[in-house]
């Protein structure tokens, strides 16, 4: 019982903490009001305090929401800009456990070089659901977002396998570049092996189920749930990377595209999903904040293992967050400058190495809930007996530079961003509009080619024009999404008569919806009925209001 009532507690946190962002007179990103609800929640009077099981946390949280961004990478744009996202996500990830790990020995003697190398890979994977909401609305280049989307999906990966060969020469004393370089490429090629092959598995077993029973949509919805966690277990199991298992079963599904053509299994599917990133993600900062009540109550310990005073213990985290900072933005700046170079070696148009965009993609790098359990996954002693060295004052350091990263990166990015000069035209925008177009040609040029087999087939000559004009009223909605071949003028008055005749759809269905609650409310029509017609409202709508989307853009 008590299991059923602090799940319903962390829900009923994740729910108010979007109410209360809707009250405040500021604007503040969701992730830090639920860690400050979470930590409110764990102080010694309300008495509720949720220990963070760093491998439970990995097998629950991890998997599924890894697989849902993966399944939203763009392919195109994920081969494109391969280069520079594992340039983040595995050399930046190796180069700030390197520099951490120095810099940490060289700042508390008392901590081995070691073990200075399991913080550094601690602190190397980045966040990517905080930096989603501290931006909010605001626009970001698509080529920078897309690399960070790439970034985050790689380096946890490597910092948790970073993290295995750190604290592995921490309790051996042992260390040995080449079996390590050879051991993390047989763990990642291992766990995107993995990935692949039950992910290819999934989608040939439910081909089969389909063409066999055909669709069924919950089923197949609450089998593609199981899938990353399957992926997951599966990679550990069999010794590799459990996180790149997940990655590599979200992306393959993405490039098999099981879902084509089954309206109702895309829709459950993508409602179902959004509401468990939206629950996942918010009862993981929730966690976090639950959690610092408790690191702050044993900083007295961790000040008193490595002999320092208070002062010093508070300038840990800055001094290291710091770090972390220029060795990200310097590793940019060199990345964009060989960009630059390749460019010029091959003849291409270089690009302007912007500050604004450096500046961006290194406060970009914000620490998160992966970071927390990377730390308390922390062994307690080693193989003697002996306490784990400086584990409490890692504890304290990742707390403080989570914290800290978020609020600067809360301060600065919004700003920085509405300074960075994007194209008019968004290329975004300009895709989809051509895209629309396409499909509509083909979509008016197979009711041609229907209109005039009928015409052929057809002996009676008013059915065959009566199906000719039906034909033309169904091309007509199509027509609005092709650009006219005139002037500027007539171009706009078409899409200002799209507009209208939109707003003017989306009135009468309004209109319906209202005519049905009032029916149902004189007992004229049952609930029943009222449910089947507003789904086919909902669906219109829908419809509508996403060509809107697409018409302001």
């Amino acid at each position: 019982m008590t299991i059923v009532f602090t799940t319903l507690i962390l829900l009923l946190t994740v729910a108010v903490s979007g109410v209360l962002i809707g009250l405040l007179p500021f604007r503040l990103p969701r992730p830090l009001v639920q860690i400050a609800l979470g930590a409110a929640l764990a102080v010694p009077s309300s008495g509720l305090h949720v220990r963070l099981d760093p491998e439970l946390f990995f097998l629950l949280f991890i998997p599924p929401l890894l697989f849902a961004d993966a399944w939203r990478m763009p392919q195109r744009e994920f081969r494109r800009l391969l280069a520079p996202i594992t340039a983040l996500a595995l050399g930046l990830v190796m180069l700030t456990v390197v520099c951490v790990g120095f810099f940490v020995h060289w700042l508390i003697p008392a901590i081995p070089l070691a073990a200075g190398f399991a913080l550094g890979a601690v602190l190397s994977p980045t966040d990517p659901v905080a930096v989603s909401a501290i931006i909010g609305n605001a626009r970001i280049p698509a080529r920078l977002l897309h690399i960070l989307q790439g970034e985050s999906l790689m380096n946890d990966a490597s910092g948790l396998v970073a993290l295995r060969f750190g604290v592995a020469a921490a309790l051996t004393g042992t260390f040995s570049l080449p079996s390590a370089a050879l051991s993390f490429l047989i763990i990642a090629a291992g766990g995107l092996a993995v990935g692949w092959a039950l992910a290819w598995l999934f989608a040939q077993i439910r081909y089969f189920l389909t063409r066999w029973r055909g669709d069924d949509p919950s089923s197949h919805v609450a089998l593609l749930l199981l899938l990353p966690f399957g992926a997951y277990l599966m990679g550990e199991h069999l010794g590799v990377s459990g996180i790149l298992s997940a990655v590599a079963a979200g992306m393959t599904l993405n490039s098999i595209d099981t879902l084509k053509g089954e309206l109702t299994t895309r829709m459950q599917n993508r409602g179902m999903w959004a509401m468990l990133e939206f629950v996942f993600n918010g009862v993981i900062f929730v966690l976090l904040g639950q959690q610092i009540p408790a690191i702050l109550a044993h900083v007295g310990e961790a000040r008193a293992s490595i002999g320092v005073d208070w002062l010093h213990l508070a300038i840990y985290p800055v001094a290291i967050l710091a770090l972390l900072m220029v060795t990200r933005g310097l590793w940019v700046w060199v990345m964009l400058k060989l960009v630059v170079i390749r460019a010029r070696r091959r003849g291409e148009t270089a690009i302007r190495v912007s500050s604004r965009i450096i500046a961006t993609t290194t406060l970009a790098g914000v620490r998160g809930a992966i970071t927390l359990a990377a730390v308390l996954s922390l062994p307690l002693t080693e193989s003697d007996g002996t306490p784990f060295p400086g584990r409490g004052v890692f504890v304290f350091i990742a707390a403080g530079v989570i914290l800290l990263s978020l609020i600067i990166a809360t301060v600065t990015l919004p700003s920085l961003l509405r300074r960075i000069r994007l194209p008019a035209d968004d290329p975004g925008a300009t895709e989809e509009r051509n895209a629309r177009a396409a499909s509509a040609t083909a979509a008016i040029q197979a009711l041609d080619r229907m209109s005039e087999q009928r015409k052929e087939e057809s002996d009676d000559p008013d059915e065959a024009s009566l199906y000719a004009e039906v034909a033309a009223r169904v091309m007509a909605a199509y027509r609005p999404w092709l650009d006219p071949e005139s002037d500027a003028e007539e171009k706009q008055r078409a899409r200002r008569s799209f507009a209208m005749e939109r707003t003017l759809r989306l009135a009468a269905l309004n209109a319906e919806r209202e005519e049905l609650y009032r029916l149902r409310g004189r007992l004229e029509i049952n609930d029943v009925t009222m449910r089947r017609l507003l789904a086919d409202i909902d669906l219109t709508e829908a419809s509508l209001r996403s060509g809107r989307r697409s018409s302001k853009r």
